[in-house]
């Protein structure tokens, strides 16, 4: 398996500013536009015009608040002496930053604060009398350090305003929230104020690219034109300072842009100013900014001139934390020196050596240079997409109501306008605006950040959300139909014409709930948020980093998932409301009136909340999201997500529930370390010269770049597959997970939960089985009988991904009534689809051609042939009573008719008897491995000389004997006791058939003289005739051709008692025969490619009722040559040395898609269960060749699915099809042949067997057969044979020859003779007692690798056939009861004689019995 490649972190760095070339300006078109300069307040005075003071010269005086009304500061006082507030604007003292009101006595004034005292004429400038009960109020202002004159944040307008009169503060404007009247009348007066950037004697223009990396575009994302605009967004300012500024910080930015596919991408930009050259400015520009003096055109020399210039990243992820710290260790490098190494080996370094964080490699430091790191840890993984959206600043920004009111205004598709003085904030706040309205998605224009060049959106007759730094107020207006939203001072601003949004709007239960939970996480907000920490040191990133932020990130999915609940209530029960395609597409099946019951989903709302859902079911949201549900797109995972969580929010209390869980799996302690690239060295080891020095952030050299030494690749974003694909979501795969934990306490589930995950297996197959067949229409009709067979056994799916993949099938292969069909089987499974199926269930029916509708011509010829047959059966009476004497002979003739199957008596016809595997290859019955080698001597494998199916009696004649036999007394059941009297009833025995490959008898009569204890072979003609006795007393299934048999022998003169039974009971044997030879019948029909059912007496229900045709294994074409594959899953514990079987195994299979490990049932020690595969070559003599056994760890079908997947979302499709598989996946091959073979599931990969090596060193064959056996092919000789060995040998059945060793074993044919008669007389706990006292008087200890209840099934199965294995379970769970009060369960259990647990047992029975013993 290659090696996956890492995402690529950065995609591109660019430099912007003032383009070498020269670049338009904008404040002069800004000037055309109406733009107005505003320049910042610099001082602030009192004045008591009712006192005769004036105002000041320069001054401007608020005589009335915003509603024209008089703006009087001491309306409240009893004397009033009308005192005024006047302000003047300048450039010459630093700006006023904050204004605000202090009430003297009872606060302190705060450092840095001037409080006005007096007015310019000497006056008390207090608002109010003091006296013992009142205080003084004054007003207070704070102003900015001469050093940071400018490009800050001063105040640019202030006004009063007068709440009673209605009036509100102004778009932009902050209010002190303190009362300036404070007399004991008068209204209620408060100040306001706006701030905005200090800046004078500028020159703006338009952004443009300096230098970018790398030059060439990248194929899936070129860079797009407008970076440089949105790296500077309010354009590239040329500005004179005074010598003594301050030297300004960087500034960080974010932005988004969307491409052409709808991918976002996000930028993250630092602006800083740097030197310009007075050289490059024209008199005019000098003039301008200040650096001539207008009269006399001298330089001015105490100023100085800087451009602002931008550096950028752009990302597919929103790492914007550390995409800062990056950029400012580039500012900060490019502005220091000098340095051994240019600027550009570590841009180059950052971007191609620093891996994209993954669950193998969490957490990544970054070391930038000795003092300089960064950390870059995983994402959180979670169903949601990644964006840059930031809900713990939408809450510290917005609060709790305004939040829901912006979520309303969102929903409802309105006009919005963010602004803020912090550009990042802007991002954060804007993205998280976008995402709390999942899983509908905004779809109209989206500028978290837009420049001032593309401010005309701002007019667009669309909804739209668009954020502008507040400088944007400066210089333009906005709509009057726009919300503007200032996130610097937590207000909403509306058109007063219209009603203004309130989150009372909301449906009243959900919008109270989400208000109450925002207001709770505000206070958990105020109380553990803290800003960022300086995070240089090592030892913090290391040990402090989660703890500082982990609380963060878990108040931010908090906040996340309270929106998110809020959004599952609000469209809860909506999937009930979509409309499947069931008809031809006509022009309108697409439509959202089409697909979606809108009426009834607004029937189904509260009536108090029709017009909200009325408006929400309006959007262009809201008809792209049934759209998406609809139909495939990319963001199916995202909406099953949703689904699941409207499902668990449907409760009582909903905000009890947790909605987002995060994925711990993938979090880790593993940190990869990124070093700083090396600095060169000289030639006798001193350091190099340092070379690299800046004065300005320079052009970026192309030479200077390191080239990546393996380019990475971005991933392919939101592509769905076009073709069928096997893909679970982490939703999906999370949910099974879930349910296989639970299922694995369950018995009767567990086995229902692993027999699912099979059928999951074949059906990821699905698609390279059906594109390998000729017939595709039959092949997706077989798939869809395997999923109505699957309903019948109540199958439990861990997922829809069956049906999902049958319709992707029915859309490719263009059969949509099939696809419809699939639909409602999943209805009547009670399945409903959730978003990726309905959504590839539409594709199917939509894109498919229907068959034609127009039956004019078909309709007619029916009509024609329905006179036709109607005559036809008028007329046929008329000739039965004219031709009342040929009609006998007619009917006597009809058996020669070729539409008559002429069966032999293996149940196959005459015509098919070549299909068999060789010509003597046929059904057998339970006892057919007693037969010889002699009955095909004797005519046994002549078809013609095989007798045909007996057919029922009559049971209105009664019989003198029993069906099944004579019926002897308990005393009289021995078999040694009758080998004489039924000697001669072998050659007529009809059960003469052996399996393939067994008719070696050199082997087995050497395996027979080392191990039969002295005892001579009886003829096994005998054997069969006793067993028969055997079966007569239990009343199982009776054969009636046996019972013919023994009806002919006891009328020729055969001695034993006879006993005549009621006509009732002969009825019933007879009925039980006739289901015998019915089954017999179906017995090849059923026969799968594994050919499972071989050796067996009749066939098992659930495969007898499949409607789906099953594979054969062997090619017909080919008689008697070909590969047989024996495959068994029976494993070794090394614990305690004991034989684990199959249905053992997957009993102690745990849920854990990652643990290969099954349980011991006899000491509970965990062990790799393995999978034995033997290729074995069927030559025309039919005998085993030597070869090799190939292992194989077994995997659970929920591993064998994780690692199949995994294989085929590397690797592809088309490996499922190719030698690769076997060759370089033999563990997944080898376990899907076992598993498909199991179920009796068609597939093609026996064909991969035939071109492999295995095959080639055998047979160039193209036939190739599965047999599944149950017990081990590789026994340990050195131990004791099993009991059903030693029956075989004793009975002279040709096996494999295993070398048995001569071993002195106490099993000799009495005992199994006795253990026989003790199962078949329904006394099996003197079959227990009797074989652990026989062990027990053995001297030296037993060597047995089977339990005592496996020894006793496997002869009970040898012996009397398979149908009696389910009988066996139940006398020998009764028996051990019995025998644990007498023995003591310890003991049985240390002796190994308990029977198989419960899930063990339904495990069989869920999987049938086809293994062959």
């Amino acid at each position: 398996m290659t090696e996956e490649k890492c995402p690529q972190l950065v995609d591109y760095f660019v430099v912007a500013g003032l383009a070498p070339g020269g670049s338009a300006p904008l404040d002069e078109e800004g000037q055309q536009r109406g733009g107005r300069v505003v320049e910042p307040v610099t001082d602030l005075v009192v004045i008591a015009r009712g006192l005769g003071e004036e105002v000041p010269e320069g001054f401007t005086c608020i005589e009335k608040t915003q509603g024209g009304h008089p703006a009087e500061l001491s309306a409240g006082l009893i004397n009033n002496p009308h005192m005024y507030l006047c302000y003047r604007r300048g450039h010459d003292k630093p700006p006023i930053l904050d204004l605000g009101v202090l009430y003297e006595g009872k606060e302190v004034v705060k450092q840095g604060w001037y409080v006005i005292e007096t007015t310019p004429y000497s006056r008390s400038a207090s608002l109010s009398f003091g006296g013992p009960a009142t205080h003084r109020t004054f007003l207070t202002y704070r102003r900015a350090p001469e050093s940071q004159a400018l490009h800050t944040l001063g105040v640019t307008d202030i006004s009063l305003l007068l709440p009673s009169k209605g009036e509100v503060a102004a778009h932009t404007f902050c209010r002190v929230e303190k009362n300036l009247n404070t007399g004991i009348w008068g209204p209620a007066l408060y100040l306001c104020y706006k701030r905005a950037v200090a800046k004078a004697n500028a020159l703006v223009y338009e952004a443009g690219l300096i230098s970018r990396y790398p030059e060439a575009d990248v194929e899936s994302f070129p860079l797009p034109e407008s970076v440089p605009m949105f790296c500077l967004p309010m354009g590239v300012t040329v500005e004179s300072w005074p010598l003594n500024t301050k030297y300004q910080l960087p500034v960080f930015s974010t932005f988004v842009l969307t491409s052409a596919c709808g991918d976002k991408v996000y930028g993250a930009a630092i602006q800083f100013y740097e030197a310009f050259p007075r050289e490059c400015l024209s008199e005019r520009q000098s003039v301008r900014l200040g650096l001539v003096s207008v009269v006399d055109r001298r330089p001015i020399t105490n100023r100085t001139l800087q451009v602002k210039k931008s550096v950028c990243v752009l990302s597919h992820w929103p790492f914007f934390t550390v995409f800062q710290k990056f950029l400012t260790f580039v500012y900060r490098y490019s502005i220091s020196g000098p340095h051994v190494l240019p600027l550009e080996k570590h841009i180059s370094s950052f971007m191609h050596n620093v891996p994209f964080p993954s669950p193998q490699r969490p957490r990544i430091l970054v070391q930038l240079s000795p003092y300089d790191n960064l950390l870059l840890c995983q994402p959180v993984s979670s169903p949601l997409l990644l964006s840059g959206a930031s809900f713990v600043k939408l809450l510290q920004n917005l609060g709790p109501e305004n939040a829901c009111v912006l979520l309303l205004a969102v929903l409802t598709e309105h006009k919005l306008l963010l602004h803020s003085l912090r550009p990042d904030v802007l991002t954060s706040v804007s993205e998280a605006l976008v995402s709390m309205t999942f899983p509908l998605r905004w779809h109209c224009p989206y500028i978290p950040l837009c420049p001032l060049r593309l401010a005309d959106v701002l007019c667009a007759p669309m909804p739209f959300i668009v954020g502008v730094h507040s400088s944007y107020f400066d210089l333009y207006d906005p709509p009057t139909d726009v919300v503007c939203v200032d996130l610097d001072t937590n207000t909403i601003f509306q058109a007063e014409d219209k009603k203004p949004l309130s989150w009372r709007s909301l449906p009243r239960k959900h919008g109270k709930m989400l208000v109450n939970t925002l207001t709770n996480l505000m206070k958990t907000l105020e109380k553990i948020y803290t800003t960022g920490q300086e995070e240089a040191t090592l030892e913090f990133l290391l040990t402090d980093y989660d703890l500082i932020y982990g609380r963060q990130k878990q108040l931010e999915l908090e906040i996340q998932e309270a929106f998110l609940r809020f959004m599952s209530c609000l469209l809860r029960g909506y999937r009930a409301y979509l409309l499947p395609i069931t008809q031809a597409p006509s022009d309108r099946t697409t439509d959202c009136s089409s697909l979606f019951n809108l009426q009834g989903f607004l029937k189904s709302r509260e009536r108090t909340h029709q017009k909200f859902y009325t408006q929400l079911t309006r959007t262009q949201m809201f008809t792209q999201f049934i759209e998406e549900c609809s139909f495939v797109s990319d963001r199916h995972a995202c909406l099953e997500f949703f689904d699941e969580c409207v499902q668990k929010s449907d409760v009582e209390k909903p905000e009890e529930v947790r909605l987002i869980d995060l994925d711990e799996a993938h979090s880790g302690e593993h940190t990869v370390f990124i070093m700083p690239p090396e600095e060169p060295q000289e030639p006798d080891g001193s350091e190099c010269p340092t070379h690299y020095s800046y004065e300005t952030f320079p052009v970026l050299c192309m030479d200077l770049f390191d080239q990546p030494q393996d380019q990475l690749r971005v991933p392919t974003k939101g592509s769905a597959p076009s073709s069928p694909a096997p893909r679970r979501t982490k939703q999906e795969i999370k949910l099974a997970q879930k349910r296989a934990q639970i299922y694995s306490a369950v018995p009767d589930m567990w086995s229902k939960c692993l027999l699912g995950h099979c059928y999951g297996l074949w059906f990821i197959y699905l698609p390279t089985f059906v594109r390998a067949e000729s017939a595709k229409v039959r092949a997706l009709q077989t798939a869809y009988e395997v999923l109505k067979h699957m309903e019948t056994r109540k199958v439990v799916l861990p997922d829809e991904v069956c049906y999902r993949i049958l319709m992707q099938l029915c859309g490719q292969y263009g059969q949509p009534v099939l696809a419809v069909r699939v639909l409602l089987e999943m209805k009547k499974a009670g399945i409903t689809p959730n978003t990726i199926t309905y959504a590839y269930y539409n594709k199917a029916v939509l894109e498919s051609k229907w068959p034609s509708t127009n039956q004019g011509g078909r309709l007619r010829w029916a009509k024609l042939r329905n006179v036709l047959m109607a005559v036809a059966q008028f007329r046929q009476p008329v000739r039965q009573r004219q031709k009342s004497g040929s009609v006998g002979s007619d009917q006597r003739s009809r058996p020669q008719s070729n539409l008559i199957r002429q069966s032999s008596w293996s149940g196959l016809s005459e015509s098919s008897s070549h299909e068999s595997l060789t010509g003597s290859m046929v059904k057998s019955n339970s006892l057919n491995s007693m037969r010889g080698s002699t009955d095909s001597a004797n005519g046994c494998s002549d078809p013609a000389s095989r007798k045909p199916p007996v057919g029922p009696r009559d049971t209105s004649t009664p019989s003198p004997f029993p069906p099944g036999g004579v019926l002897v007394r308990r005393d009289q059941v021995c078999l040694s006791n009758f080998y004489k009297d039924c000697a001669e009833t072998a050659d007529s025995d009809p059960d003469c058939s052996c399996q393939p490959g067994e008719r070696d008898d050199t082997v087995s009569r050497k395996a027979v003289d080392e191990n039969y204890n002295n005892v001579s072979p009886p003829s096994r003609g005998s054997l069969t005739g006793k067993l028969q006795q055997l079966l007569t007393p239990t009343r199982h299934r009776v054969s009636g051709r046996r019972a013919a048999s023994v009806d002919a022998r006891r009328s020729g003169g055969e001695n034993g008692p006879v006993h005549r039974v009621s006509e009732q009971r002969q009825s019933r044997k007879a009925q039980v025969a006739e289901s015998l030879l019915k089954a017999k019948e179906r017995l090849y029909n059923a026969t799968s490619e594994s050919s499972l059912s071989v050796g067996s007496d009749v066939d098992l229900p659930d495969t007898t009722n499949l409607a789906f045709p099953l594979r054969k294994s062997w090619d017909t074409n080919q008689e008697g040559a070909g590969l047989q594959v024996l495959m068994s899953s029976c494993s070794l514990c090394r614990s305690c040395n004991s034989l684990v079987y199959d249905e053992e195994i997957m009993a102690g299979w745990t849920s854990d898609d990652s643990n290969l490990n099954s349980s011991c049932p006899f000491c509970s020690t965990t062990f790799v269960p393995l999978l034995n595969a033997e290729i074995c070559d069927l030559g025309p003599i039919s005998s085993y060749s030597e070869s090799s056994i190939l292992l194989y760890p077994q995997l659970t079908p929920l591993v064998l699915r994780k690692e199949l997947e995994s294989l085929l979302e590397n690797e592809g499709e088309a490996v499922l099809a190719q030698g690769q598989l076997l060759d370089s996946h033999s563990i997944i091959f080898w376990n899907l042949v076992w598993y498909f073979h199991r179920l009796g599931l068609p597939s093609n990969l026996l064909q991969l067997v035939r071109s492999s090596p295995l095959a080639n060193q055998l047979a160039q064959n193209s036939a190739v057969r599965v047999r599944l056996l149950w017990d081990t092919l590789t026994p340990d000789t050195d131990h004791w044979p099993p009991l059903y060995i030693l029956w075989r040998i004793h009975s002279g059945v040709p096996m494999r020859n295993h070398s048995w060793r001569r071993h002195n074993h106490p099993f000799t044919l009495a005992f199994l003779e006795e253990v026989l008669r003790w199962v078949g007389m329904n006394e099996v706990h003197k079959g227990i007692t009797l074989f652990l006292e026989t062990i027990a008087k053995h001297p030296g200890t037993p060597k047995i690798q089977r339990s005592l209840y496996r020894e006793m099934l496997f002869l009970t199965l040898a012996a009397m056939g398979r149908d009696h294995v389910a009988a066996f379970d139940k006398k020998y769970k009764a028996a051990y009861q019995r025998l644990s009060g007498s023995l003591g369960r310890g003991e049985l259990r240390r002796k190994r004689a308990q029977p198989p647990s419960p899930k063990a047992v339904d495990c069989r029975r869920s999987f049938l019995l086809p293994l062959e013993c």
